[in-house]
């Protein structure tokens, strides 16, 4: 491998894709109670989590500090090594700044060494897609700064588009009003959000009831999917297996040959979204 990949929770990876990766520690706590993620999100205890925001559970999400990054990346770089940290997008995190804060810091400490970050301007497989790619390039001996060129000319192109159940989880984290978050639950409107050009996290239609969010996902697959015989895609759900596996269905209509994931939606942006998030993650033409 020519350079060691970083990612940590948010990338939302099952161990069958972790491979090449190191996956940083990252915490959060439930109900005070602090609990520490670094495994594959597989074994990651989805119905528990997501039954407990479901009955007021309250979870705290905590970004990775600087110091972290100097943790793990320093001994690397001590190596020999070259470093590549995907990032969930600055836009909703400081996770992004704390690590370019330590790889300027590490730039100036092993000035012959490489260590880029990556703003993936997402979360969940938004990332987590980008360190799978990371993975390959140091697996084919791709020259560091030649793999950060590709990384970074890949984020415009990592579509992303997710439904919500419950708007009161948006409402919370002030991405809708009390109002619109009333009105939609009382006549079942459900938003298609996804991260824009800059990171954030946004609106761009709504669809009446769940199965037409549903079909609307599928829509922007049909709209931005690259034309690919065999598309990666990936799907993540919060405790909605059966509207993933549907989503699953309507995207092998489209490409019948597709690999298509399916995974728990990790509990950090999880927390913000609620139960019943319902993910799809692909390379696409543009956002």
């Amino acid at each position: 491998m020519s350079f060691i990949v970083f990612a940590d929770g948010t990338a939302n990876l099952p161990g069958s894709l972790l491979d090449g990766i190191v996956l940083l520690p990252s915490e959060y706590t439930v109900n005070g109670e602090p609990r520490t993620y670094t495994g594959d999100i597989e074994h990651f205890d989805m119905k528990s989590y997501y039954d407990g925001l479901r009955n007021g559970v309250k979870v705290q999400t905590s970004l990775l500090n600087t110091g972290l990054f100097l943790t793990h990346f320093t001994p690397v770089l001590q190596e020999g090594k070259d470093v590549i940290y995907i990032a969930m997008s600055s836009g909703i995190s400081g996770t992004y700044n704390a690590a370019r804060l330590a790889a300027e810091q590490l730039q100036e400490e092993f000035p012959e060494r490489f260590v880029h970050i990556v703003d993936s301007q997402g979360c969940g497989f938004g990332n987590g897609m980008l360190a799978i790619k990371a993975a390959q390039l140091s697996k084919e001996n791709t020259d560091v700064r030649e793999a950060a060129r590709i990384l970074d000319e890949m984020v415009p192109h990592c579509c992303q588009y997710f439904t919500v159940d419950d708007l009161n989880f948006l409402k919370k984290t002030g991405r809708v009003s009390g109002a619109t978050a009333a009105i939609g639950t009382t006549f079942h409107i459900k938003p298609i959000l996804y991260g824009d050009k800059t990171g954030h996290i946004v609106s761009c239609a709504v669809a009446q009831g769940r199965r037409r969010s549903i079909k609307m996902l599928a829509g922007k697959y049909r709209e931005k999917r690259l034309d690919l015989e065999e598309p990666d895609v990936y799907i993540s759900n919060g405790d909605c297996i059966e509207d993933a596996e549907m989503l699953k269905d309507l995207i092998l209509e489209e490409t019948p040959k597709a690999k298509v994931t399916i995974c728990p939606h990790e509990p950090f942006s999880g927390s913000h979204v609620g139960p019943g998030m319902l993910g799809l993650f692909f390379q696409g033409k543009e956002r």
